[in-house]
């Protein structure tokens, strides 16, 4: 069974390293925090001194970090898992990131004869924790098919997107475009009736058996309903990062992205507002206008 390094332990990282162990691959971590590699010992995870090592004794590494800078240093900087990969392995590039950030990453890992397969992913914490991702994944066939094993263990949907770098994060910067949307409308939409003096069970109700129904708007209205802003997984920053993103995609496209841009602007009032919570609290930052509460 090959050896399968995880680096990035937070949120994502450990429920993907927890499934692995489960599908029965050998698993090696990093986390430049201490309780992270803990929790990875825990769950029958080997953990690592830093992302050489895991490099050194894996064949394929998945990365789960936060932005392109982090992925880079990861992989190419001193202490980077690429010094120590051995020709024919490959990263699993699971981070959101830039198209062209991971783009810039081919040509390097090439020259070391390390594969690259560029597959965000989607499903949050709930689906890193049950093993039912949705992974977008760009690469050559060969390299995917190699690693499907791997791929399949932390996910539900593995969709096969392209062979170009840099499609997979296409396909994810247009997903939160539209997810982002989705929390905004859902946010506005709520306030606006319990301010007007519907219940918000109401309200909930009539959405989800509407047209609009769906897990996503139910998971992100009962947040909201719940009043729960913090610990659920969905911090504020990483929607405004990829939001962000999809801002960025777009003005490379010449894509014009109205109702996004309003999305990225809320998100970023939401995050100056209530930076330590998750993206529920936007709501509360409309509520405030409103002069409201949304409850049940």
């Amino acid at each position: 069974m090959e050896t399968i390094g995880v680096i990035g332990l937070g949120n994502m990282g450990i429920g993907m390293a927890r499934n692995l162990v489960a599908a029965g691959f050998p698993v090696v971590g990093f986390d430049l925090r201490p309780e992270r590699l803990a929790l990875l010992a825990e769950s029958g995870g080997i953990p690592a001194a830093d992302c050489a090592e895991v490099g050194a004794r894996s064949d394929a590494v998945f990365v789960m970090v936060m932005n392109g800078q982090q992925a880079r240093e990861a992989l190419l900087g001193a202490d980077g898992a690429v010094r120590a990969m051995s020709k024919g392995d490959t990263v699993l590039m699971t981070a959101t990131i830039l198209p062209a950030e991971v783009r810039a990453l081919e040509g390097p890992l090439a020259a070391a004869g390390v594969g690259l397969v560029d597959t965000p992913v989607s499903g949050g914490k709930p689906g890193a924790d049950g093993g039912t991702l949705t992974l977008m994944a760009a690469a050559r066939t060969d390299v995917l098919e190699a690693n499907r094993g791997a791929l399949e263990a932390i996910s539900a949907n593995l969709f096969h997107v392209g062979e170009e770098i840099g499609q997979g994060q296409t396909v994810k910067a247009a997903l939160q475009a539209l997810i982002g949307c989705t929390f905004a409308a859902t946010f506005e939409a709520l306030v606006m009736g319990v301010g007007s003096g519907v219940s918000g069970s109401t309200l909930f109700e009539v959405f989800r058996s509407s047209a609009v129904g769906s897990p996503l708007f139910e998971g992100c209205a009962r947040q909201v309903l719940d009043r729960r802003f913090k610990g659920t997984g969905s911090h504020i920053g990483t929607m405004y990062k990829d939001l962000g993103i999809s801002m960025a995609v777009a003005r490379e496209a010449g894509a014009v992205m109205l109702t996004t841009s309003s999305a990225y602007e809320m998100f970023q009032a939401g995050i100056s507002r209530y930076p330590d919570e998750d993206n529920w609290a936007v709501a509360k930052w409309l509520e405030e206008f409103a002069g409201t509460e949304v409850g049940w």
